[in-house]
């Protein structure tokens, strides 16, 4: 199924090429100024760490839908191993096989494309199973560190999660916002809550999946008016599966990483920041989310860590 109308409309309306000059290659992350993770790191005022990634761990997030990406295959090379012969310092190795974005990650700005082309307008095809991806490669990112803002639209809602197959609208990112009682602005770094890893914590990874809550293909737009550098949450897809337009899969996937150039995050655990931020009432703080610099990458896996 071709694009629809309505998507090329909004594509028009939140288009970022050339803004940062015809060589970009890390689109919306040029917002993160100095000025802005100086204004981040003053909202510090506890020191309080909340952690919000997914264990890396075999019994993953990942069925087998997408193939390829396989959940991570922890082995290891070595145990006590005395390398300079008996009774000498004995180490033990371990190597790992996962897909990048198997777990908690980023998705770069070269993991979609579409009429042929990426971000600023490179070619699709200058990603290659040779060379990966020539452009905008995950480790373009750099250090990914910023005032995170968590808008918790399920709790907005007065709901634990929000039911599978709910589209996030700008009007519920509004609520939350009014939530929070803070004024997204630029630079900042949107976490949105549905509760949906829930179900991955309660061990229903077929529930995780599907059917899911997610952004609208409407939200876009308002990340866009406020200059946000990225976005993340808390579910496996992103956006809302089943679409809310039929058969138009991935366009909120399209829309952030094509044409606004703005990368996105799954498969962040933001339970634990959640309850935290209720109970401190506030819902901004200093963010540290730099994804592994996997050269010429689609997408890397991030620790990331939210300080109050």
């Amino acid at each position: 199924m071709a694009l629809p109308p309505e998507f090329h409309e909004i594509a028009k309306r939140v288009n970022n090429w050339g803004r940062w000059g015809a060589d970009d290659e890390i689109g919306t992350l040029n917002l993160i100024t100095d000025d802005v993770v100086r204004r981040a790191a003053a909202t510090v005022t506890s020191g309080r760490r909340i952690p919000l990634a997914l264990p890396l761990q075999q019994d993953g997030v990942q069925t087998g839908l997408i193939p390829g990406r396989v959940n991570p295959l922890h082995t290891m090379t070595s145990v006590n191993a005395e390398l300079f012969g008996p009774g000498t310092v004995a180490t033990s190795d371990d190597v790992v096989t996962m897909g990048l974005q198997a777990a908690t990650h980023w998705d770069g700005l070269a993991h979609v494309s579409h009429g042929g082309r990426l971000y600023n307008g490179r070619l699709a095809d200058s990603v290659t199973a040779h060379a990966r991806a020539a452009f905008s490669g995950i480790e373009k990112a750099g250090p990914v560190v910023s005032r995170g803002v968590l808008l918790d639209v399920a709790r907005a809602q007065g709901v634990e999660r929000l039911d599978g197959g709910h589209a996030v609208t700008p009007e519920d990112l509004d609520a939350a916002e009014e939530l929070a009682g803070t004024t997204v602005g630029e630079g900042d770094i949107v976490l949105v809550r549905t509760g949906q890893v829930q179900h991955y914590l309660e061990g229903d990874k077929e529930a995780y999946g599907f059917p899911s809550p997610g952004l609208s293909v409407r939200t876009p737009e308002w990340f866009h008016a406020r200059n946000v550098a990225a976005v993340a949450n808390d579910t496996l897809t992103f956006e809302i599966v089943p679409p809310e337009i039929e058969n138009l899969w991935l366009p909120v996937h399209a829309l952030h990483l094509v044409e606004m150039g703005m990368p996105q995050g799954q498969n962040w655990n933001l339970e634990e920041l959640s309850a935290a931020c209720a109970e401190e009432r506030r819902h901004t703080f200093l963010l540290s989310a730099t994804p592994e610099p996997f050269v010429g990458g689609t997408g890397a896996p991030v620790a990331p860590v939210a300080v109050l």
